[in-house]
């Protein structure tokens, strides 16, 4: 029986906010990230956009502060969008001194950006690396990250669930004490300590049949979050991205909603644009709302998609502006330069999450959450384009900071409390695979056909009664085999589903992504708060 593996930190994720967090957290301590595939496979690394800043002379944090308040629908927390606004342009510049390279108007000296825009802004203030920004950032976090002495990268490491008091039967305050993981590489489960534990996994778009998501993202943090008694907020407010490429052999690939901030339109089969029927602003008004426009659209005129017209930029350009994007459409026979792109909505961004303050701290002792994964109140009912990866920068520079002042080094206490070692017993291999992927492809075909852009309380309720079911099926399997990563992928999508449904069944109105056709208007009166929910 082997001792608990102990770490001053212990980071679940290495997207910008969870590597983030570990560097700086590593001039204190030895940090292990965990990371159940490579450290490249992360939200992070296929975010094409951009970070939104505050760079340019015509920008200000209050004109950022308040295109962020009315993207939220009513529901951010102002003190929230205020500081990670305002802490943005300091993250930036530690961003660039990594190496991170952001592109720069032609000609212009260094430190002159080719500032972008996207829908709900009011000004040019997107940072961007061509259309793979994302890329750009994971690729310098992780080198400075496997470079740094302190810092372990555990890839192959899957977490099962956290470690508390309470679920040891100890009396005293329920705190995180660490976690258990399976180690892939060889198919043992390991125990890990620590009495600083950062969930820092992402999000949860796998949990429908069409995402702009990676395969990680199963809802894994929140799930194990959920499990120990955590709060979690809002997770009815699923973001649709409204322009997810139509194609039969690509179909989680991100049409940027820079094109449209470049020019490009939304039109329909007949070549004509609609979206002035929605909003004010068209092709770029906040996503929400395009992304209810293209699916009214759609089930209106019987068609599979709406196109997204860029054909008014020259070819250069556009190979130039967007070369990912662009390369990728070529190599399905679409010259985005000549022909509309098709595209359709699909699930891109939890806008809610576990609930943390300021400074990502949950409501247990002992366990931090940073980025997607939490629910800081900066996104409200809808996130604005871009701000995501500003919020995972500034949060794991604010999560260190307070990590250290609430359970500060060197004290640690590892014999204060045992912890129990897994026990498998005797369970068996798992042989039943195809029930498992029967499993999954109900649950996202489900969540698809009753959760998805637009809801009713009959399409809720009918999930609800298959989810259920279908946890109780998912028990059976986690407890009587072995874990693999596919066991634990299922249970963890089952459980954040059923957090999704329970959180828009119990909203009573129609707010930012959340869309119900039972209650189409906003109910300030008795709903303008946040969903909370917590196993008791």
């Amino acid at each position: 029986m082997s001792a608990p593996h102990e770490y001053d930190f212990l980071v679940v994720g290495t997207g910008i906010a969870g590597l983030t967090f570990a560097l700086k957290a590593a001039r204190h301590g030895r940090v292990a990230i965990l990371s159940k595939k490579t450290g490249e496979a992360s939200n992070t690394a296929w975010a094409q956009g951009g970070v939104s800043c505050v760079l340019s002379p015509d920008d200000s944090f209050d004109q950022h502060i308040a295109d962020t308040l009315d993207a939220g629908a009513g529901l951010c927390d102002e003190k929230a969008v205020r500081a990670i606004i305002s802490e943005g342009p300091e993250r930036i510049a530690e961003l660039i001194r990594l190496g991170v390279k952001f592109s720069q108007k032609p000609g212009a000296p260094p430190g002159d950006f080719d500032l972008g825009i996207e829908g709900g802004h009011t000004r040019r203030r997107i940072l961007h690396q061509g259309d793979q920004t994302g890329l750009e950032i994971a690729t310098h976090l992780l080198a400075a990250a496997r470079a740094e002495k302190n810092i372990i990268l555990l890839e192959g490491y899957y977490a099962i669930d956290l470690i508390t008091t309470g679920k040891l039967g100890y009396a005293q305050e329920d705190r995180c004490l660490g976690l258990y993981a399976l180690d892939q590489n060889i198919g043992d489960v390991k125990t890990f300590r620590s009495d600083r534990v950062i969930l820092a996994t992402g999000g949860s778009g796998r949990v429908y049949q069409y995402t702009t998501n990676p395969e990680v993202a199963t809802g894994d943090g929140v799930a194990m979050a959920w499990r120990a008694g955590v709060t979690i907020a809002n997770m009815e407010f699923i973001q649709f991205h409204p322009t997810c490429l139509f194609h039969p052999q690509k179909r989680s690939f991100l049409i940027s909603e820079a094109l449209r901030g470049e020019g490009g339109v939304l039109v329909g089969a007949d070549g004509q644009p609609f979206m002035h029927k929605y909003d004010r602003r068209e092709n770029l008004a906040p996503r929400d709302i395009v992304a209810r426009a293209i699916d009214r659209e759609i089930k209106k005129t019987g068609s599979k998609c709406v196109f997204l017209d860029i054909t008014s930029k020259p070819r250069a350009w556009l190979e130039d502006r967007f070369p990912h994007i662009f390369q990728t459409l070529m190599n399905l026979g679409i010259d985005m330069s000549k022909e509309p792109i098709p595209v359709v909505p699909a699930a891109h961004y939890q806008c809610g999450g576990v609930q943390t303050n300021l400074d990502g701290a949950t409501s247990l002792r002992g366990l931090w959450a940073v980025g997607e994964v939490a629910c800081t109140g900066l996104h409200g009912a809808n996130r604005l384009a871009s701000n995501s990866l500003l919020e995972g920068a500034v949060m794991g520079h604010r999560a260190v900071e307070d990590v250290l002042q609430k359970e500060p080094l060197p004290a640690r206490h590892p014999r204060e409390f045992s912890l129990d070692p897994w026990i498998s017993g005797d369970a068996q291999d798992v042989d039943e695979l195809v029930v498992i992927y029967h499993n999954w492809d109900e649950i996202r075909r489900l969540m698809w056909d009753y959760v998805s852009i637009v809801r009713t309380s009959k399409r809720l309720q009918r999930a609800a009664t298959r989810l259920r079911t279908l946890q109780k099926e998912v028990q059976e399997f986690y407890w009587g085999y072995r874990v693999t990563a596919e066991v634990l992928e299922l249970r963890n999508l089952v459980q954040v589903a059923a957090l999704i449904v329970d959180s828009a069944h119990s909203r009573h109105e129609s707010r930012g992504a959340h869309c119900t056709l039972d209650y189409p208007e906003i109910d300030d009166a008795h709903f303008k708060k946040n969903t909370l929910l917590w196993r008791v």
